[in-house]
């Protein structure tokens, strides 16, 4: 059973469209209702002593939507909090970072006004992931040459770094999607990642990239991830991030294909609402879908402390949806 929250608000600028929130939990346990967070809920509410933060989102700059000047304003006025407080940030994004084809001329035109401005803390902190629309432009050259070292080697786009306690890897999903990756591609990144997290045995691990595995929006999950989510599901990852369909959702802990896993399972989260048109869900939702939010531009804030975490979502007009978070397994 599933309880849903609907609520209609009325329109904002280009911040909202139709402005309709769902909300759910499965209803493993008696239902329980999500209410709307109150309008003066604090966005930088969301924090563990002494854990490193990450903020982000996916899915971001458009020169036809102000929703990317909104969410970048919205993650530095985070970041200035954060570092006035000596907290140590990361700013990560989950594809499509910039419309509508990832070339040298939408990055200086439309991500540059917004996330790459330079008066802003974002691109001190940044950790990128490619996606589809950055490989309509020469295979995704023009998004290697913008991010330099930060975005991995040219032609892979998959690296990993350490996060206050937390392994964190960074993967392109693209290369196992896309009927343009060759199989050479997608083995060499399937063989880089068990290396990666053999090598990096912490007790707490999370991942990152474009396509989600589980969605309930218009492109819906994406079965080719499952052979990625089968290595982190062996390895024990905790956590992990995807864009791709332009709402927010999280799901329960799952293993890979799509069982409900309490033990060892990994709880994703979809956050495709860093300025990119914002779209509508489809029913049936996925299976284990836990919350979702749909009509709101905004970012994900997730705090990365010593086995355990927090999450938020944080909409542009600041406030605090899906608060939440879980230990480590």
């Amino acid at each position: 059973m599933i309880t849903v929250v609907k609520r209609t608000t009325a329109r904002v600028g280009q911040h909202c469209h139709h402005a309709i929130v769902l909300l759910a939990l499965l209803a493993c346990a008696p239902p329980v209702e999500i209410s709307p967070p109150p309008a003066d809920a604090p966005a930088t509410a969301v924090a563990l002593a002494g854990a490193a933060v990450m903020i982000g989102t996916g899915d971001i700059a458009s020169c036809t939507s102000s929703g990317d000047e909104a969410t970048a304003q919205l993650v530095d006025s985070v970041l200035k909090a954060d570092s006035a407080a000596g907290v140590e940030n990361y700013v990560f994004t989950l594809g499509d970072n910039v419309y509508p084809s990832g070339s040298a001329r939408d990055f200086e035109r439309c991500w540059k006004p917004s996330w790459g401005d330079s008066s802003k803390r974002i691109m001190k902190w940044i950790r990128p992931s490619p996606g589809n629309h950055e490989h309509d432009t020469e295979w995704a050259a023009p998004y290697y040459r913008y991010f330099g070292e930060r975005a991995g080697e040219p032609d892979k786009g998959y690296y990993s770094y350490k996060a206050g306690e937390w392994h964190v890897v960074v993967l392109n999903s693209v290369l196992a999607v896309s009927g343009r990756a060759s199989a050479a591609d997608r083995r060499a990144q399937e063989e880089w990642l068990r290396r990666d997290l053999s090598e990096h045995r912490t007790r707490c691990t999370m991942a990152y990239w474009h396509h989600p595995r589980f969605s309930s929006g218009t492109h819906g999950g994406v079965i080719r991830m499952e052979p990625i989510w089968r290595i982190l599901h062996e390895a024990g990852v905790d956590l992990v991030f995807a864009g791709h369909d332009h709402h927010y959702e999280r799901f329960l802990p799952q293993g890979p294909d799509a069982t409900l896993d309490t033990l060892r399972g990994i709880t994703q989260i979809l956050v495709g609402t860093g300025g990119g048109t914002l779209r509508g869900l489809r029913r049936p939702y996925a299976r284990h879908s836990a919350a979702r939010v749909q009509g709101h531009f905004g970012v994900l804030k997730v705090t990365l402390g010593s086995g355990e975490y927090q999450h938020a979502f944080l909409d542009v007009s600041g406030r605090v949806w899906d608060r939440g978070g879980g230990k480590c397994h």
